[in-house]
């Protein structure tokens, strides 16, 4: 055994000057690399101080100056009720934000009105202001300072009361005209929550109130005689209307001529004409682009968080976090 000792000597010599120059590449061969592991994907944290703004109050005309966070809770309180779960509530303040945000650095907010926001919901979005509770204070407080962006951009935040069970495409849910944002897509949606006149519905008209609505469309009808359900987009909503089988219009328009808030939705079931009244049968309510309110309401009752909602219903987004 003596003999065998210089040999574990000059072993564990070597071994020592391998580690030592090399780490632990003696297990490789000499022409192997260490495993090179894709990058993680980088989140966008330019986190700066939270604006004030001017909001344009369309109760009484006046301009006035408010912190960025204090216009958001106003915001969710009037876009959302107030009694919702917290994570329903958080969302809709991530989507507040990011609409608003988006309108500044796009067009300038509401450049009619000379300011950055606007408290009518006809140019901008809903406000209450007197509806704001602890439950709303937490959610705006919780989601302080974030915005969901595509490639580092605010997106369109756009959301609707009910998707009737799916969601809309830009371009079917709003005649949008640019071309379809990548983080839109036609999704599944829990709206079993919703009210039953939300769910299925029936909205009347007389044909003189239609025919009304196509001239101020531009198109040339002395009578209605037919009315029917056109080309439908990848949700099922009528994109088009076809009227007297030859004239041709758009859905959206026409929802929006009629009166967005009776003729609910283009998710239409089928539409009837009886002597003077045109009468439409759908499901849903809003455009059903984006976020649904009582989707997400229903998600966040099953537990889930703001930021699962809101990777539900867009693709590939970042929430980033622009101030603390």
């Amino acid at each position: 055994m003596q003999k065998m000792k210089p040999i574990y000597v000059k072993l564990w010599i070597v071994l020592a000057a391998i580690l030592l120059l090399g780490g632990c590449s003696w297990s490789k061969s000499p022409q192997q690399k260490p495993e090179q592991k894709p990058p993680a994907p980088q989140q966008q944290t330019a986190q700066g101080t939270e604006p004030t703004i001017t909001v344009y109050m369309h109760e009484t005309g006046e301009k006035r100056s408010m912190k960025m966070e204090d216009y958001i809770a106003g915001v969710v309180a009037g876009e959302m009720k107030n009694d919702w779960p917290l994570e329903a509530l958080a969302t809709q303040a991530i989507l507040a934000r990011t609409f608003t945000l988006q309108a500044i650095e796009e067009k300038g907010g509401v450049p009619d009105r000379g300011t950055q926001a606007s408290t009518d919901i006809k140019e901008f979005q809903a406000y209450d202001a007197q509806a704001v509770n602890d439950q709303v204070k937490k959610a705006v407080d919780m989601t302080r300072g974030q915005i969901i962006t595509y490639q580092g951009k605010p997106i369109h935040a756009w959301f609707h009361a009910s998707a009737g069970g799916i969601t809309a495409t830009a371009k079917e849910g709003l005649d949008f005209k640019e071309d379809e944002p990548p983080y839109i897509t036609s999704v599944q949606s829990p709206d079993e929550l919703a009210p039953a006149d939300v769910q299925n519905w029936t909205a009347e008209f007389t044909k003189q109130e239609v025919m009304d609505v196509l001239h101020g469309l531009g198109k040339d009808v002395t009578s209605l005689d037919n009315l029917q359900i056109g080309k439908k987009g990848p949700s099922g909503r009528a994109l088009t209307l076809l009227v007297n089988g030859t004239i041709e219009v758009s859905g959206p328009e026409m929802r929006i001529g009629l009166g967005s808030s009776k003729l609910k939705s283009m998710l239409l079931d089928k539409i009837e004409l009886t002597g003077n009244s045109v009468r439409f049968t759908g499901k849903g309510y809003g455009h059903g682009v984006g976020i649904s309110q009582w989707g997400a309401n229903k998600m966040a009752q099953e537990g889930k968080k703001s930021q699962d909602i809101i990777g539900h219903y867009f693709k590939d987004v970042t929430i980033e976090k622009r101030w603390n």
